[in-house]
This record gives structure tokens, sequence and C-alpha cells, in this order.
């Protein structure tokens, strides 16, 4: 299927590695020139290069705080400077798994602050940002990445993702009149570049498919939400765990 992405741009934030990464390299190979973004510039330039080589694709990697609106608005500047339109963002950059796991006790509340001030603000910061070059022209996607624990109970930070589904499907609304789809994928345990083999075992054990997904196919699903036969879906959470929880949500 040609997902007619070719020429297209796209923002990957938290593009360094692991998922971002792997979502960077799908829409790569779809055609599309990608700006990546992390904190540390040596991550970049390594997955820049890297990303390039294996596609062929203009592959920018760019150093962005998404806790920070001035840095945002460097990044989206920088998109356009170097490659002249922004089409998709995918919202991606976080601390996996969050900062506050354990018990209330021992929650800290600076640490919860700082992953919604990353996740879910950041996502609105960086949306914010792209939003008004993206209805100029009458086109755009946002993906926002969010997680399972916002499906869960027993994860504190799991409240992050559950904050993104709100703003995922008031974001739809606000900018479907536009041409700009908004939707959210939800991985589960995902196999990465530094998944070790028990990590991968356990979460086959875990799920419906008896396999651990791997961060490609949730790169899969972001680039068919980013293309043009993805038209007629939005303000949606997409499972892209392999079926980790066993109940149906409407």
């Amino acid at each position: 299927m040609d997902l007619e992405l070719a020429g297209r741009v796209a923002i990957v934030t938290g593009g360094s590695r692991g998922i971002g990464r792997a979502i960077a390299e799908e829409l790569a190979r779809e055609g599309t020139d990608v700006a990546i973004c992390a904190r540390t510039r040596g991550s970049l330039d390594e997955a820049a290069a890297a990303l390039a080589k294996a596609t062929g694709r203009r592959i920018v990697p760019l150093v962005a705080d998404t806790t920070s609106s001035e840095s945002v608005r460097g990044l989206v500047d920088a998109t356009l400077a170097q490659l002249g339109r922004i089409d998709v963002l995918v919202n991606n950059a976080s601390t996996p798994g969050g900062l506050v796991r354990g018990a209330l006790a021992d929650a800290d509340e600076k640490a919860l602050a700082e992953d919604l001030d990353t996740k879910v603000i950041g996502y609105l910061r960086c949306a914010k940002a792209v939003a008004p070059h993206m209805q100029q022209r009458g086109w755009g996607r946002i993906v926002n990445i969010g997680g399972l624990s916002g499906r869960r109970s027993g994860n504190l930070s799991g409240l992050r993702n559950a904050a993104i589904v709100h703003l995922t499907k008031t974001l739809s609304d606000q900018l479907g009149r536009h041409g700009v789809t908004v939707n959210l994928v939800h991985p589960g345990a995902t196999r990465t570049e530094r998944t070790d083999e028990e990590t991968a075992r356990r979460a086959a054990e875990a799920n419906a498919i008896r396999r651990m997904v791997d961060a490609r196919e949730i790169g899969q699903v972001v680039a068919f939400l980013a293309s043009t036969k993805a038209a007629s879906i939005t303000g949606v959470a997409i499972d892209a765990s392999g079926g980790s929880i066993p109940v149906m949500f409407q």
C-alpha cells in the first residue's frame, strides 16, 4: 500500500533511540524527510547518520527540550528552515515508564510534575507550535505516543497517559476542520535496541500474540495514521501492545 508520504516532512520528538527512532525510520522508508529531536547531541547525530544511510532520506538532528516553549519554537523554526514545511508531528519525548512508580507514601510530587510537564504539557507545546503551519496548508497529522499504564492501575505516572487521551480528543475536535487529524498510539512492552531476551520472554507471556511487539511495528502504525489513507481516523486511542490488556475498550 502506498501511504502517499513521499515528499512529506515530519518531526519526531524523542527520536534518537527506542520507539521514536523506529518511528522516524519507518516514516523515512515511506519517503518522508524527518527532523528528530532529543536533549543530547551525541545520540542524535549518531541516529541521524544511521537513519539517513538506511533510508536515503534527509534526517535532521535538532537538540530540543519539550519542557521549554522557547526550545520547541526553535525546533519548529529550524525544521522549517532546513526542510521547508511540517506535515507530521509525532509526540514521543518522555521518560519511558514514568518517574513515579511506587507506593503513594513514596510518591515524589516534583517528579510527577516533571512527568506531566514533559509528556502532557510538552506534547501540547509541540502541537501548539506546529498547528498554525498545518492549518495554513489545510493538511496535517499529529500522532501522540502514550502508554498502557493509562489504562491500568498501579503506576502513578500512568495518569500522564490518561491525560494524553483527553488532550488528543480535544485537539482533534479543534483541528479537524482544518484537515488536521490527531490520534494516540498506546504501546505496551516493546522491543527496542535495549531489550534483553529475558524481558522479551516475559512480555511474550503477557500478551495475546505471544511475542514481544517490535518498535518497528509501532512505527508502522504511526506511519499509517500519518498517511492520506487514515484521513477518516481522528481522536482515537489505538492499543498497539499485541493484546496485553484482557478487556475491550469501547
